[in-house]
């Protein structure tokens, strides 16, 4: 098996993500890494009410070596949270080959949320549900010229 880049937490929130980050930077300490707001990147197909444009499209938090991760699922998404459907591991591989194999063997018998595709943030993504539940999105950053 290769080298796995990073394995993170990522978690999902019904519109409060900012407040709960805040709230665990206030424990942590940290700055954020990432603070994406829907209104920053929108997303193609999907049409967001004004009331949720500064919602969380993406923020990060680092804790010592690791990184919490989360965003905001608006109802436009079509996506209803629900205990056990609002937390992800965040798989981060090393290359692009390693992150379609980690991806394929994690689907199989499981459901598919969203191929693996490249994204409108520039990386090569994906997220499923695997056959025990478990929620998993597979990130590759694709490397950026340098």
């Amino acid at each position: 098996m290769g080298k796995m880049t990073k394995l993170n937490v990522y978690l999902n929130f019904q519109g409060n993500a900012e407040e709960a980050f805040k709230f665990y930077q206030s424990i942590f300490g940290g700055e954020f890494t990432s603070v994406v707001r829907f209104k920053d990147m929108p997303i193609p197909g999907m049409s967001l009410p004004q009331k949720d444009e500064n919602k969380m499209m993406h923020i990060a938090l680092p804790v010592d070596n690791d990184v919490i991760m989360a965003s905001d699922v608006p109802e436009a998404s079509g996506r209803k949270l629900h205990q056990g459907n609002n937390i992800f591991l965040s798989l981060h591989p090393e290359s692009k080959e390693e992150a379609d194999r980690f991806f394929n063997g994690l689907s199989a018998g499981g459901k598919i949320e969203m191929p693996m595709a490249k994204q409108a943030w520039g990386d090569y993504y994906g997220s499923l549900t695997d056959k025990f539940g478990i929620g998993w999105m597979v990130n590759f950053a694709t490397p950026k010229p340098g």
